[in-house]
């Protein structure tokens, strides 16, 4: 199927916003979307925004952007693809599975300390490499947040030579792969982990603060230093759909709405406008 050009995208928006009518919650048209795991709490926001402008409910299944990937490319149907990378949507482009690759968010990595240890950005490489902490990390190639961990790892080995080594060796991958355990419900997952001895430091996305906080107040969050800082991309494309609502799904977290509720949600959110001086 061939996709829409961007312009022809953008007249149906307009044409399917000013044929909206009421209507019936249950009777809604449907945009599927499958997202970045980190995205969850964001996504709800914009996902309920747009259904009270538009009329459109969104249902969004969330996971690893590469299990996601995988599940696309096996023919699981979607109509937008939003990943905590750009490889992977990158990579169905490339081979004709969805559209161009939009940068609509960023992200960093912090590390999540369990009450009682002690660290600072100028002693987390240390900690980190102490043979008594366990060093939580998501899944490398599953899980963007692991290749982005692997990658804060190579900044080490610059710091101190033969830490990627060690720390790929030590790290445990409790998170992002197929037989990953999982928190009870309405519990966070790096709160979790910590809280249940599995990790005493867990490596993950910045934006992943707030819930965190909230499940283990006693934690401490530590910024990576600069040397060690490792920001992640997040890439949007449109699925091959004759959805047209997926478009105006898409330009509605491309707008300054769906960029604010990134922003809220500890993202960068990069088409936000700048702030007046």
């Amino acid at each position: 199927m061939q996709l829409k050009t961007p312009i022809f995208l953008l007249a149906l928006i307009v044409v399917g916003f000013a044929m909206i009518a009421p209507i019936h919650a249950d009777e809604l048209p449907v945009v599927r979307v499958l997202a970045a795991g980190s995205l969850r709490a964001a996504m709800t926001e914009i996902a309920a925004a747009f259904q009270s402008a538009a009329n459109v409910r969104v249902d969004s299944s969330f996971g690893p952007s590469g299990v996601l990937r995988e599940r696309i490319e096996k023919g699981e149907q979607a109509d937008l693809f939003a990943s905590a990378d750009m490889g992977n949507p990158l990579a169905l482009s490339r081979a004709g599975k969805s559209g161009p690759v939009v940068l609509f968010a960023r992200n960093q990595l912090c590390a999540f300390v369990r009450p009682g240890l002690a660290v600072t950005p100028d002693t987390l490489l240390s900690t980190l490499l102490d043979p008594q902490v366990k060093l939580g990390t998501s899944t490398p190639k599953a899980d963007p947040a692991g290749d982005y961990t692997w990658a804060m790892f190579a900044k080490a080995d610059v710091i101190r030579p033969g830490s990627r080594a060690a720390l790929e060796t030590k790290a445990l991958q409790l998170m992002g792969g197929p037989t990953s355990a999982a928190p009870p419900a309405g519990t966070d997952l790096f709160a979790w982990h910590l809280r249940e001895g599995h990790a005493d430091v867990f490596v993950a996305y910045c934006s992943a603060a707030t819930g965190f906080k909230r499940n283990l107040p006693e934690a401490t969050i530590v910024n990576l230093p600069p040397a060690l800082a490792t920001g992640a991309d997040y890439g949007l494309t449109l699925l091959p759909t004759k959805n047209e609502n997926a478009a105006a799904f898409a330009l509605f977290i491309l707008s300054q709405d769906g960029q604010n509720i990134l922003s809220q949600n500890g993202f960068d959110a990069p088409l936000v406008p700048r702030q007046r001086q």
